[in-house]
């Protein structure tokens, strides 16, 4: 005890040649949770550590566990545990002589984030004026978007030669939400987007009515699903009237080619996107888009995003809104029906304007949509088409994202209410097979989150988030604190404990996301331009897709978890999008409501 004793006496100072980054979660810590700082320092020897409370005191002590050199930041890293500390207060971490800004611990640390993160879809609503009231301040209001969009279908030759007939039809599809810095609206991406919060509600029935800025808030209904049916009511805009008939692309093809095209029984599926005919320049106020808006052709992939969510709509809204619920499953069988007629028709990627969001292999999309009707309806053709398929039993590969969707069907089919308790407990056993291998990352990785790669991919902060909510679910099925404790880690990640010491979420820590490549938040281009509203995601780090100029004067230069640049020229790395904020959504609800 007495050599312990003159261990953490010791000064807290390292050599003069030893520099130390004391990285932290910059919104603070719970109480009841984990509490842990990734110092980066040369040294190879344990390093003092000392926890300052708002005087300056003295309220826990100890030593680095040296953890070594991390590939995917470059550092050479020690880990500060100070999980002991449950008082309230403010606090700053002190090594070798710098210490960090003040942080809190408190209950609810993670509350205004829940909240700011979930207004980011109210800001990014297309269709209907954003109002200071409910935006947090003047400076986010803005006009109406594309309001009254009735839009054609895309005619005449694409970039790539393919001559689209076009439709004789044109859909009002106003509303929904832009989906990221651009002024598309994908389908695609809105499955994925409108289920995290959908899936929210029904795991732990967070943003109860009046606990969100928005203008329906006071209507009886929850505000998280007020705010998911702005999303609803326009992928239900996007199906194609029954009984239409149409040219698509069957099969696979060479994309780089003009696409043969055939015509098929197209009702019932659902169109890709509507966007701009070509890009817009940065920055545009969505009201002064002056680019005409089209219909793109409808996909296979489209069509099972909205069977999947009309489905989750359906069961939703049975008691709150029957009309609408019966709505909405009638498009989810239809939308289903669609698929299973043209089970191969893939999005066309010869476009500008906007994202293709093409995807080769909808085995995973045929699998989530059945778990949602299924679900929904209990109907045994669903199940049996559930248990045909190999994602009904295999490991999850993967943490969801827009392309890979099997893990949705997952935990439908492990939370949703009404599903047989042997399906419940099997698909249950994957995931927290999946949070097993998540934590297993977490502990080879140097900044200990539940993602040890050097490959950073596109939007890689939604990875870390949604390997999170598996982690999360896993502590709701088994109980086990461990899998809490991994999610927290991929907070505390994106929240500031990173070799860049960078908070990715606008308006939370000292050094927040500033410059999103957004066309209406960037001042750095133009002064009159609002930054970020507080709780918006930046996409994060990536070192696999060196797609603008920002990231191309990186390429080579840094360390994974280093590739990133708050700027608003870097939509590979330092775009928002409505898919990566919705898994910090889910999280920070979810944090906040196991709190106590």
């Amino acid at each position: 005890m007495k050599k312990l004793a003159a261990l953490l006496a010791a000064p807290l100072i390292v050599s003069a040649t030893d520099p130390v980054a004391i990285h932290v979660n910059q919104l603070g810590y719970l109480p009841a949770g984990p509490k842990r700082a990734v110092v980066a320092s040369p040294s190879r020897a344990p390093l003092a550590w000392r926890l300052l409370d708002a005087r300056g005191r003295t309220a826990a002590q100890g030593r680095t566990t040296v953890a070594g050199d991390d590939a995917a930041s470059g550092d050479h890293v020690h880990l500060a545990d100070f999980g002991g500390v449950r008082a309230p207060g403010e606090y700053r971490l002190s090594v070798g002589g710098v210490a960090t800004r003040p942080f809190p611990i408190r209950p609810d640390v993670y509350r205004s984030l829940a909240r700011a993160s979930l207004n980011f879809f109210y800001q990014q609503r297309a269709g209907t004026p954003i109002e200071a009231a409910h935006a947090g301040g003047a400076q986010w209001a803005r006009a109406a978007g594309h309001p009254n969009e009735v839009a054609a279908c895309f005619s005449g030759p694409d970039q790539r030669g393919t001559v689209w007939p076009g439709c004789l039809y044109k859909l009002d599809v106003t509303g929904g939400w832009y989906d990221a810095g651009d002024h598309g609206k994908y389908v695609v991406n809105g499955g994925i987007s409108l289920w995290t919060l959908l899936n929210l509600h029904e795991v732990a029935a967070s943003f109860p009515d009046g606990s969100a800025a928005l203008p329906e808030a006071g209507n009886g209904v929850p505000d998280l699903l007020d705010e998911a049916r702005w999303e609803m009511e326009f992928l239900l805009r996007m199906q194609v009237p029954d009984g239409t008939r149409l040219a698509l692309p069957v099969g696979p093809q060479d994309q780089q080619k003009p696409l043969r095209l055939t015509p098929v029984h197209a009702g019932g599926m659902a169109h890709h996107k509507i966007a701009d005919r070509n890009w817009t320049a940065l920055p545009t106020i969505p009201a002064e888009d002056r680019e005409e808006r089209l219909l793109y052709p409808p996909s296979t992939a489209a069509t099972l995003n909205l069977a999947a969510v009309a489905a989750q709509c359906a069961r939703i809204w049975r008691s709150i809104d029957p009309a609408f619920a019966a709505r909405c499953l009638s498009a989810a069988q239809r939308a289903w029906t669609a698929a299973l007629r043209n089970p191969e028709v893939y999005a066309a990627q010869g476009f500008t304007g906007s994202g293709g969001y093409g995807d080769w292999d909808l085995s995973d999309e045929f699998h989530w949509a059945a778990a949602e009707l299924y679900a929904t309806t209990g109907a045994p053709a669903y199940l049996d088409r559930l248990r045909r398929s190999p994602l009904f039993t295999a490991p999850l590969e993967s943490e969801p994202s827009w392309p890979e969707v099997a893990a949705l069907g997952t935990i439908t089919l492990a939370t949703a209410p009404g599903v047989p308790d042997a399906v419940t407990k099997s698909q249950r056993a994957l995931l927290v097979a999946a949070a097993d291998r998540f934590l297993a990352e977490r502990d080879r990785s140097g900044y200990r989150i539940p993602y040890a790669t050097t490959r950073y991919p596109w939007g890689s902060n939604s990875n870390v988030l949604n390997r999170a909510m598996i982690l999360l679910l896993a502590h709701r099925f088994t109980g086990d604190t461990r899998y809490r404790a991994g999610a927290i880690d991929a907070a505390d990640y994106v929240l500031g404990r990173n070799p860049l010491d960078q908070s990715y979420v606008s308006g939370f820590g000292w050094n927040p996301l500033r410059n999103p490549h957004h066309r209406f938040w960037a001042p750095s281009l133009d002064p009159k331009l609002p930054g970020p509203p507080p709780g918006v995601l930046s996409g994060g780090p990536n070192n696999t897709a060196w797609a603008d100029d920002v990231a191309r004067s990186m390429q080579g230069k840094c360390a994974p978890q280093r590739c990133w640049r708050d700027d608003v020229n870097g939509f590979a790395m330092n775009e928002v999008a409505i898919n990566w904020n919705a898994p910090l959504v889910w999280v920070a609800a979810y944090l906040d409501a196991t709190a106590r």
